[in-house]
C-alpha cells in the first residue's frame, strides 16, 4: 500500500463517488465542498477529515485533486482566497479532472510549476455508473513524470489511464469526445422521436437502437432506454454537457474550424437548460424536440 496522502476538492456527482474509491483504497486523507455541510456528511460516513479551505486541505496532502464543475469553479479552488496555492507545499501534484477550458488550466499549470509543484490535466470520460465500477477513462495532460505520479493514484478509481501529451492535452482530447457524444445524443433522441411518430413499439425502437444497429454503441444502451421511460435522472447532468460543448464552440472557433453539428447541438442543449432541465442527464434534450 502506497503512503500517499491525497485530498480531494468537489463532492459532486463523479468527485463523491472518486472520493469514495480512493478511501477505499486507503489513500484518501481528507476532502473539501464548497458547501461544508456535503463535505461534514462524506467525512461521517467514510471515516476521513473535512477541510474549510482548499488551503488546509493542500496542506495535508501530497496529491491533490479537483473534480469541478467549470473554469470559475477551479480558479477559485485552486488560485482563489484560501485555495489550494496559499496551502501548497513544494512537490505537491494537482491532479485536476474537471473539464474546463484548456487556456485555464495551462495557466493554472504554469502558475503550479513556479511554485515548485506540478499539475496534470486529467478530465474523464465515462457516468458515475462508472466510476462506481472503477471503469471511467482518464486522459491526462502533463509532463511524464507528473503522468506517472498521477497513475499511482489514478489506477484505484479508473480502468484506463492514457497519457496524451503536455498540459491542456488531456482536455483537447476529453473536448472532441464531448463533441461527439453530445451530437450523437441529439441524433439519439431525434431517432427516438421518428420511431415513435413511425408507430413504432418502443420495445422495437429500442432493439434497434441499441443491440441491432450498426451504430448502437455503450452511449446508446445507457441513453435510449432513459428516453423511452422518461428517467432522466443524471448520469451526466445537461448543464455540464452545455458547457463542454461552449468550450468545444469557442476552441474551434479561435482556429477557425467549422463543427456545424456540434454547434446545432448546443443551441439544442441551450434551448433545454431554458426549458429548465438543467439539473436533468442530458438525455433530456429530448425534451426539445417533443416540445417542438
Amino acid at each position: 500500500m502506497t503512503n500517499i496522502r491525497v485530498g480531494l476538492a468537489g463532492l459532486g456527482v463523479m468527485g463523491w463517488r472518486i472520493a469514495k474509491n480512493l478511501r477505499d483504497a486507503g489513500l484518501l486523507i481528507g476532502v473539501y465542498n464548497r458547501t461544508f455541510d456535503k463535505a461534514l456528511r462524506f467525512s461521517r460516513e467514510f471515516g476521513v477529515e473535512a477541510f474549510k479551505t482548499p488551503s488546509e486541505l493542500a496542506r495535508a496532502s501530497d496529491v491533490i485533486i479537483t473534480m469541478l464543475s467549470d473554469d470559475e469553479a477551479v480558479r477559485n479552488v485552486i488560485a482563489g482566497s484560501d485555495g489550494v496555492l496559499s496551502g501548497l507545499r513544494p512537490g505537491s501534484l494537482v491532479i485536476d479532472m474537471s473539464t474546463i477550458s484548456p487556456s485555464v488550466s495551462i495557466e493554472l499549470a504554469n502558475t503550479i510549476k513556479s511554485r515548485g509543484s506540478e499539475m496534470v490535466d486529467a478530465p474523464v470520460i465515462g457516468t458515475s455508473i462508472a466510476v462506481e465500477r472503477k471503469e471511467i477513462v482518464v486522459l491526462v495532460g502533463g509532463s511524464d513524470e507528473a503522468f506517472n505520479r498521477a497513475r499511482e493514484v489514478l489506477q484505484y478509481t479508473a480502468k484506463t489511464i492514457v497519457h496524451v501529451g503536455p498540459n491542456g492535452y488531456g482536455l483537447y482530447a476529453k473536448l472532441i469526445n464531448n463533441a461527439l457524444l453530445g451530437s450523437y445524443v441529439v441524433a439519439l433522441a431525434e431517432v427516438v422521436q421518428l420511431g415513435k411518430a413511425f408507430g413504432l413499439n418502443d420495445s422495437v425502437i429500442l432493439d434497434v437502437l441499441t443491440k441491432l444497429s450498426s451504430a448502437r454503441s455503450p452511449t446508446s444502451e445507457l441513453k435510449v432506454p432513459k428516453m423511452l421511460s422518461g428517467d432522466y435522472s443524471v448520469q451526466f447532468a445537461l448543464k455540464h454537457m452545455r458547457k463542454d460543448l461552449d468550450i468545444v464552440n469557442r476552441e474551434a472557433s479561435i482556429r477557425g474550424v467549422p463543427i456545424p453539428m456540434a454547434s446545432l447541438a448546443l443551441q439544442l442543449y441551450r434551448i433545454a437548460e431554458r426549458m429548465g432541465l438543467s439539473e436533468e442527464d442530458f438525455a433530456a434534450v429530448l425534451k426539445v424536440l417533443v416540445k417542438q
